[in-house]
């Protein structure tokens, strides 16, 4: 049982902020490309794959960011705890858990075409390097949107079997969600993370965060505006979108203050009830307006 305990801390199974944050654009991208005047039992089967695969593949990553980061995570206060850091789990049982996962989450991912196969394939080199990133650049948050959104394409591809410019511009969209919500998360940390050189937009943004936040969300909005428009949205979808916009802009970015930890981890948890927001509002768009 602590065994269990130890792999559910390791996977932050506990924490469903990071899965569901990593399916929501998988959720998003799927929606935009279903056609639901078909059959909606394959809709249903892939939003489960996805969810499955956010899980998965979330955990693994954990796995992975614990084990490069070890050394710096038993130095910050709030991480020196996790599994790996305090020499709970050994890196070589975190590797074949890891390992494990990422296989579960291959046979999830060979349920979908062939081109979605190569195109999620190809983002995992990214996906395991992130964790490296803070050590060389201020933008680390950057990658982790190119990561964390990939499923906005995947979901996408999964229905229509090509790229093409609307997901694109979702895409970009959601990577300025992501700069924004992991710069909030990031605060919680500011202090170890300066003393122990690592880099983040919270440190590059140091005195400003509230400016950065609101270009992050200004571009974000204004990408999803444009995609409904290239999505030939009807202009309720115009209308829809004043609740995730206010959400974004009075209530997120108002209860964030850069040196209150508790008011960073509420203002970045509310980034699921963001992420459900966006996907009512692209399936009722689609279904009934």
């Amino acid at each position: 049982m602590n065994q269990v305990k130890l792999f559910i801390d390791l996977t932050r199974l506990k924490k469903p902020i990071g899965f569901m944050l990593l399916f929501w654009p998988c959720a998003w991208g799927l929606t935009l490309a279903y056609d639901f005047s078909s059959n909606l039992n394959k809709y249903f089967l892939y939003l489960v794959l996805f969810f499955l695969g956010s899980v998965l593949m979330r955990s693994a990553g954990c796995i992975v960011n614990d084990i490069l980061d070890r050394e710096f995570d038993a130095k910050v206060f709030r991480t020196k705890n996790r599994p790996i850091a305090s020499g709970d789990v050994s890196v070589k049982l975190g590797i074949f858990y890891a390992l494990t996962l990422c296989l579960l989450a291959l046979l999830v991912l060979l349920n979908f075409n062939l081109f979605t196969i190569v195109l999620a394939l190809g983002s995992m080199p990214l996906a395991f390097t992130y964790p490296l990133m803070k050590r060389y650049t201020y933008w680390p948050q950057l990658f982790l949107g190119f990561t964390f959104n990939y499923g906005l394409i995947l979901g996408w591809t999964a229905i229509k079997g090509q790229i093409d410019l609307i997901p694109v511009l979702f895409y970009i969209g959601a990577i300025f969600w992501t700069l924004g919500y992991d710069t909030i998360y990031g605060y919680q940390d500011i202090k170890d993370d300066e003393i122990i050189g690592l880099k983040s937009t919270s440190i590059k943004f140091k005195g400003k965060a509230k400016k950065f936040l609101f270009i992050c969300y200004f571009c974000l909005t204004a990408l999803f505006l444009i995609g409904g428009y290239f999505m030939n949205f009807h202009y309720s979808y115009y209308l829809l979108s004043i609740i995730p916009i206010c959400h974004l802009f009075f209530y997120q970015i108002k209860i964030f203050e850069a040196k209150n930890p508790i008011s960073c981890l509420k203002a970045f948890k509310s980034n699921n009830f963001f992420g459900l927001l966006v996907f009512f509002k692209i399936l009722i768009i689609k279904n009934i307006l």
